[in-house]
């Protein structure tokens, strides 16, 4: 949450513990035939996406140990560009880079899962603040959502990251949709994506409920929160740092140094935290709903992308 946490990466706001080298080589990768992406901004539902993902892709046996998850589906501003080279195919690719910084190529497939910005601002809030020094004493709720409606954390402004990618969401190799969509009907959205990722997979699910039942099943609230411990971000370098050797990736001990030798970080909630949309109102005061409309008023004049959430009582 302090200044001191971030760099700018060829413009774009970074937290420290990301490589300069890594972060401009996974701009530069050259996409694959068969990669998928999942591209968001931080805090927006993607690790839920992504093990749907890894659950239909596998037929309903997504991985059973972070190392393995990572590995599935690496996410690729951290581990490089190694990790898509060595992924299991088929996988999925994470990214949380904006559009115009991300490797796109129109033969590839990309799904974006967008969060309304008042989750996003409380679910952010609790993921950074595990990795804030406990030096830093002002950790409040109130300091980070100035700093949120700046655009003064990792990736920048939400808004240019979510209208940098809106701009691509009537591409056909790209599937865009909303959190809060997928949160009430998960089923539907759990076949949409099949159908996306390929007619197999949607015929599969459909003629099998077995199936279908063991991939809505992994995906949920109490399975993920097993997987994705509270102290998975004490947890996750360490991890890939240990893989064995036939797994090891070198784009990682970039880490070493930095990781270990870190300060003591506060206590942050578990990585899957609650996944409830509406945990907006029991944190922003009327002073910051007032600021937080006119940050969407300004970042938004001329488009429509804030009817992806005209559904759900929003200020």
């Amino acid at each position: 949450m302090n200044v001191e946490n971030y760099k700018s990466i060829d413009g774009l706001q970074m937290h420290r513990l990301f490589d300069e080298d890594t972060v401009r080589a996974v701009s530069s990768y050259r996409p694959r035939q068969d990669d998928v992406f999942i591209a968001t901004f931080p805090k927006c539902g993607t690790t839920w996406t992504q093990y749907l993902i890894l659950s239909i892709l596998t037929r309903g046996n997504p991985p059973k140990t972070l190392a393995d998850f990572l590995l599935a589906s690496p996410y690729l501003e951290l581990m490089g560009v190694e990790a898509a080279e060595k992924m299991p195919r088929p996988g999925l690719l994470k990214t949380h880079l904006p559009a115009h910084k991300a490797p796109y190529s129109d033969d590839a497939k990309y799904i974006y899962v967008a969060r309304n910005p008042y989750d996003v601002c409380v679910s952010f809030y609790y993921h950074l603040k595990g990795f804030t020094p406990k030096r830093i004493k002002d950790v409040s709720f109130a300091t980070f959502h100035e700093r949120f409606i700046a655009g003064k954390l990792s990736y920048g402004d939400y808004f240019d990251h979510l209208l940098s990618w809106y701009a691509y969401h009537d591409r056909p190799n790209v599937l865009f949709f909303t959190y809060e969509e997928m949160k009430k009907d998960p089923g539907s959205w759990a076949l949409k994506i099949a159908e996306f990722l390929g007619k197999d997979y949607s015929s599969e699910l459909r003629r099998d409920p077995a199936l279908f039942g063991r991939v809505l099943d992994a995906t949920s609230f109490q399975s993920m929160k097993g997987l994705f411990f509270s102290d998975i971000k004490n947890a996750l370098i360490p991890e890939l740092l240990s893989l064995p050797p036939e797994k090891a990736l070198k784009s990682v001990e970039v880490h070493r140094g930095w990781w270990f030798d870190r300060e003591e970080m506060h206590e942050c909630e578990s990585f899957v935290r609650k996944g409830t949309v509406g945990d907006w109102r029991a944190h922003f005061t009327p002073e910051m709903i007032r600021k937080t409309k006119e940050w969407i008023e300004r970042k938004t004049e001329g488009s429509d992308v804030m009817q992806l959430w005209s559904d759900i009582e929003l200020p």
